[in-house]
């Protein structure tokens, strides 16, 4: 695949009507509209779906990453529906003319729980969930909560219940402004459960998704490869300008070779082990590809795109953050452990 922008080499995608430019409601709301076009992962076509979240990171790092949550939420409700899970109750969460917009979380913390208990009229959540992007935006999310000590079960919760109250903040990233991260304190809030305890993590989806995340950080990246090949045809490119292009072009190259790898497992039936291996290497690749890439980017260009082009300098934050999805070195020990193990 030619190293330019994704959104102008893949094939056209039903994210390319998503208006990047927009608020996040508008992004949300044209995303749902559109996802119903896209397939699931796992399906036969999961290299399709990771190349349109892709070619919407090519435009907007931001935008990709208000959209990959609801898309994950929409494959985690499919595949619960064919594993045998009864969601009639989700019919009327939304219609057509003004579709359900999904989140998921998922992430614990410190110091905070968020606890399911089964009441005479149903279940109900209490309590608080660390880390639950736009919240304050969408109108639907699922969310794990502690049914007892040792377990966990995943919930759909509809975030506009009075039960529900989104914090603003903290938030004074400067990366992804607009995607506020913060804690959602819930009191009593109706929840209804998806799939059995233990299902939301040890289902396959659970490692798709995450390389899904991947994909977007490769689509992002791939607008900073461009500039610094452009650099490097400029009649005052040097060898050094030359030896940035090569690296970048080799960082990005290999990793479309593991997303596309991770792609064809999936659709070949990886089971949940082999899948988590698997979007344990895919992530690691693609994250060290996507930094080395803000490196020489940072290196090739100078200061001038991260001081006077504002696209280039709110780019490079907005990857910058996104990234530290991957931890580092503690998902690399995980992968370490992994790996002697299989």
């Amino acid at each position: 695949m030619p190293h330019t922008p994704a959104s102008s080499v893949l094939e056209a995608s039903p994210l390319d009507s998503v208006p990047v430019d927009a608020g996040v409601a508008e992004i949300l709301r044209d995303a749902a509209h559109a996802s119903g076009a896209l397939p699931l992962p796992g399906h036969g076509q999961t290299l399709v779906l990771w190349d349109a979240l892709a070619g919407l990171a090519a435009r907007s790092v931001e935008a990709a990453r208000i959209v990959e949550p609801h898309l994950d939420a929409i494959a985690i409700l499919a595949q619960a529906r064919e594993d045998g899970a009864d969601l009639g109750r989700l019919d009327g969460m939304s219609d057509a003319a003004s579709p359900a917009t999904w989140g998921v979380f998922a992430a614990e913390g410190a110091g905070v729980l968020l606890q399911a208990r089964r009441e005479s009229d149903g279940w109900r959540l209490s309590g608080t969930k660390p880390w639950c992007s736009l919240a304050g935006t969408l109108s639907h999310a699922l969310v794990t909560a502690w049914v007892d000590d040792e377990h966990r079960q995943l919930f759909a919760v509809n975030l506009r219940d009075p039960g529900v109250r989104p914090r603003t903040g903290p938030w004074v990233s400067r990366g992804l402004q607009r995607v506020v991260s913060a804690p959602v304190d819930f009191d009593a809030a109706p929840a209804q459960p998806i799939g059995d305890i233990g299902w939301y993590l040890h289902r396959p989806g659970f490692s798709w998704g995450g390389i899904g995340v991947a994909a977007i950080w490769w689509g992002g990246a791939a607008p900073l490869v461009t500039a610094i090949a452009d650099a490097a045809r400029s009649e005052r490119a040097d060898q050094a300008a030359h030896v940035y292009a090569g690296r970048a072009d080799a960082a990005q190259w290999t990793a479309r070779l593991a997303l596309e790898h991770a792609a064809a497992r999936i659709d070949a039936g990886a089971d949940p082990a082999a899948s988590k291996l698997l979007a344990a290497r895919v992530r690691a690749v693609v994250a060290d590809a996507a930094e080395e890439i803000i490196a020489l980017a940072d290196r090739a260009l100078g200061p001038a795109p991260l001081t006077t082009d504002a696209a280039h300098a709110g780019r490079v934050a907005d990857l910058r953050i996104y990234l530290r999805q991957h931890h580092a070195e503690r998902d690399l020990a995980r992968l370490g452990v992994a790996a002697v193990r299989s």
